[in-house]
């Protein structure tokens, strides 16, 4: 046979489906596969936890103790002890009186030796917590053997000096038995003899009536001695007591000479209070001296530097006049920086000195801020009674809301003194420009005031706020951004703040105001051609643009309305100059400038013709912004801006056809979607034209409803009967749906009263009847659907 018959023959022979039906075999068989895949895998799982043995049950943990074994033993000892002292103060104090004076020494004396003895014989055989409980019940009837001499010998002494004459004895018994070479081993006695040691020189000073300044020299002297033995003695228990013994009594003693120079009457009074403050401060500075901790250390110069400030300056505060007082302590403070050049010093100490004196400065500080804030806030209270009289001098101009501070005539010899120090004394990498940056705060916290102090005249104090905002303008060009960043941020923040209060200062006389913000407008201006300024100056200079423009339209007796048309100067400056000023500064002017706007709508809002033509130069100067390839969606905003006018327009002629209103929307939305769809063809219609037809179709359906004449709905009818023509003819769907929807509104309209009649004359059962039949076919394709789903799954069921 022939190869190509054969070939021929076998190709009529093959069958190969088609690939649609192919492909619908292969899903098929593939389903088949992990069906079966996933049967195969469940049997697996289940044989393989048949086969599994059972857990057993894990074995019960043994109890945890709850206690160790020397817990207990140390809280039996414990509490045996305190059951012993206990039984020993209940004989003392009860069954005393049953014995004769030789049986209460020999029972209070056996006891007492046997009490301290036994500890000695307990350490031999190892027995260190019991030698403790009974050492401590031995220094326990100690304290009852003294009690029972003072009822027995000295009944008559009085109270306080029977605790100072005992509680020092005790304190040396107590250290001699804790320092024996057989008890040296018991941590006991020495803490006590410790605390046995805070008491005698108080209650002395409290027997012999030394009265405040006596008892405050006690707590002191003793905080002292704690100090000493705290520096000295190695053994961690005794030094645990020295130092909460030196920082109670210590701190206690600071406050009560603290007080004390506080209150004090006259020289006299506060020299004994200020020598006490000093005794703490050499205490403290002892201290950090001769080996505290670094921390320690840095702590007690720090509080050593307070206290000798506190007490010279309350030594100053008694013969200097109150306006100096704080002054005085500022010296002082400033004095604690001569101690960073002596060298013998440690530098933890001399660390402590300077942070004391910086504490004092910004104490300082903060008393004379008060003054300054009256400065800065005071003449926002202009702005109520404006233009209405100059006041005589620069500080009458502040008080007439507010009150003066007391003793503000020192203030700017503060605020100076501080600042001086700052640029004189800091110095370092990281600390010199935070200083430069608080010293250029000081100095115009300083000129700001100084008017205002000193009762300047009115013009004198406008003038120098008005060098103030221009010194620190200055500063902030000149200062390098790379190592003075934040004082030229600081002085960019200052300039703002200060013209601020000169512009409201200003408005006591119109001539002052018209002055200053024209002085304002132009050097905020001429500030902005700096570029890395033009951020905050050029918007500070539309600004105080705007307020000129008001207060020239008030001189003027305009009305607000007419201001408007003023103020819009300031959005058309802002739209100018904003393409041609840095890329930072554009955001912010045209900020400016759109509030500016803003504040023009709102003066016009009173005067419909002039709003709506407000509106419409907003509008301009929106879309001559819009022109800008980077700010083509303010075309928008102009968009809406130039409706807006007509709108308000034409409610100033009193227009009340929608139409009127709609149509100036629609037409321009119609051609902007025309063009969009000459330019992509692929817009949608609804994209294009739904929002212009929309804005006129549905507001006149809605008065076509209302409209009781035949003209509005006719021709409502006419205009959406021609859209759905247009819309079938260029197969639009948008005109055609919404065309044909109005229509049938429409008509609808136009045909209710003939429907309503139909209406009354068909029978009641109509409507339920007519009801019923819609909810019977609902329910019926419903059926129909479920059906179709049982079928399809059984036919699925039978391909497994």
């Amino acid at each position: 046979m022939p190869c190509d018959v054969t070939q021929t023959t076998l190709q009529d022979m093959t069958h190969v489906p088609p690939p649609a039906e192919e492909l619908r075999l292969l899903d098929a068989e593939l389903w088949q596969l992990d069906r079966r895949r996933a049967q195969l895998l469940a049997r697996r799982a289940w044989l393989i936890a048949t086969l599994q043995p059972p857990k057993s049950a894990p074995a019960a943990a043994p109890p945890r103790p709850e206690t160790s074994a020397p817990g207990v033993q140390n809280l039996l000892l414990l509490l045996g002890g305190v059951l012993l002292t206990i039984a020993a103060m209940v004989f003392t104090l009860v069954s005393w009186g049953h014995l004769g004076i030789a049986g209460r020494a020999l029972v209070l004396g056996a006891v007492t030796v046997a009490a301290l003895g036994t500890p000695m014989l307990l350490l031999k055989r190892g027995l260190r917590s019991t030698a403790e409980s009974v050492a401590g019940l031995g220094l326990a009837l100690t304290v009852l053997d003294a009690y029972a001499l003072y009822r027995v010998a000295f009944p008559g002494a009085g109270g306080a000096g029977y605790t100072a004459s005992a509680s020092a004895p005790l304190a040396v018994l107590w250290t001699a038995y804790g320092l024996l070479p057989r008890t040296a081993e018991l941590r006991l006695p020495l803490p006590s003899a410790l605390v046995a040691a805070q008491l005698p020189l108080f209650f002395w000073a409290i027997e012999t009536d030394t009265g405040s300044y006596g008892i405050t020299a006690a707590l002191l002297a003793t905080a002292a001695f704690d100090t000493a033995v705290a520096l000295r003695v190695t053994a961690k228990s005794v030094r645990v007591v020295a130092v909460v013994g030196a920082y109670g009594l210590g701190s206690s003693g600071v406050l009560a000479a603290g007080w004390l120079s506080w209150t004090a009457s006259g020289p006299s009074a506060a020299a004994r209070a200020a020598a006490l403050l000093l005794l703490a401060a050499a205490i403290a500075l002892g201290a950090a001296w001769l080996g505290a901790g670094e921390k320690h250390a840095l702590g007690l110069s720090l509080a050593s530097g307070l206290l000798t400030v506190t007490a010279l300056g309350g030594l100053a505060r008694s013969v200097l006049p109150e306006l100096w007082t704080v002054p005085a302590h500022l010296v002082c403070g400033m004095a604690l920086l001569a101690t960073i050049r002596v060298e013998r010093l440690p530098e933890a100490v001399r660390r402590g000195a300077a942070w004391a004196s910086g504490v004092v400065q910004a104490l300082a500080v903060l008393w004379a801020l008060p003054v300054v804030g009256v400065v800065a806030l005071a003449p926002v209270g202009w702005a109520a009674r404006a233009w209405t009289g100059t006041p005589p001098d620069a500080r009458a101009a502040l008080t007439v809301d507010a009150p003066w501070p007391p003793h503000a005539a020192a203030v700017p010899v503060v605020l100076a003194a501080v600042a001086a120090v700052l640029v004189l004394v800091v110095w370092g990498e990281v600390w010199r420009p935070r200083a430069l940056t608080g010293a250029l705060g000081l100095t115009w916290a300083t000129v700001f005031t100084l008017p205002a102090v000193l009762e300047l005249p009115y013009p004198v104090g406008l003038l120098i706020q008005g060098a103030t905002t221009a010194g620190v303008i200055a500063a902030a060009a000149f200062l390098r951004q790379s190592t003075h960043e934040g004082t030229r941020l600081t002085a960019l923040i200052l300039a703002p703040a200060t013209s601020v209060s000169l512009a409201f200062l200003s408005l006591a006389s119109q001539t002052a105001t018209l002055t200053v913000l024209s002085t304002l407008v132009a050097l905020f201006a001429v500030a902005s051609w700096q570029s890395r300024l033009a951020p905050f100056t050029a918007p500070t200079a539309l600004v105080y643009a705007a307020a000129l423009a008001c207060a020239v339209g008030a001189a003027v007796d305009w009305q607000p309305s007419h201001t408007a048309l003023l103020v819009l100067a300031v959005p058309v400056a802002a739209a100018l100059i904003a393409p041609r000023a840095d890329s930072r500064a554009t955001v912010p002017i045209e900020a400016t400038g759109a509030a500016a706007g803003l504040l023009a709508v709102g003066l016009a809002a009173t005067d419909l013709p002039l709003l709506a033509l407000v509106l419409a130069l907003c509008g301009v100067i929106t879309a001559g912004t819009a022109i800008r390839p980077d700010r083509r969606p303010v075309g928008y905003a102009a968009a809406a801006l130039f409706v807006l006018a007509t709108w308000v327009r034409l409610a100033a002629w009193d227009v009340g056809t929608p139409e009127a209103y709609t149509l100036p929307v629609t037409v321009p939305a119609l051609i902007v979607g025309h063009l969009r769809r000459r330019r992509d063809p692929q817009t949608s219609s609804w994209t294009a034209y739904a929002p212009g037809l929309a804005a006129t179709l549905l507001p006149s359906l809605l008065a076509a409803w209302g409209d009781p004449h035949w003209t509005r709905p006719l021709l409502l009818g006419l205009a959406a009967l021609s859209l759905t023509l247009l819309g079938g003819g260029y197969n639009l769907q948008a005109p055609l749906l919404l065309g044909g929807s109005v229509l049938t509104l429409d008509a609808l309209h136009e045909l209710a009263p003939y429907i309503a009649q139909v209406t009354d004359a068909l029978p009641r059962w109509v409507p339920p009847a007519l009801a019923g039949l819609l909810l019977l076919a609902l329910g019926a394709t419903y059926e129909q659907r479920i059906r179709d789903i049982r079928r399809v799954r059984g036919i699925l069921g039978k391909m497994d």
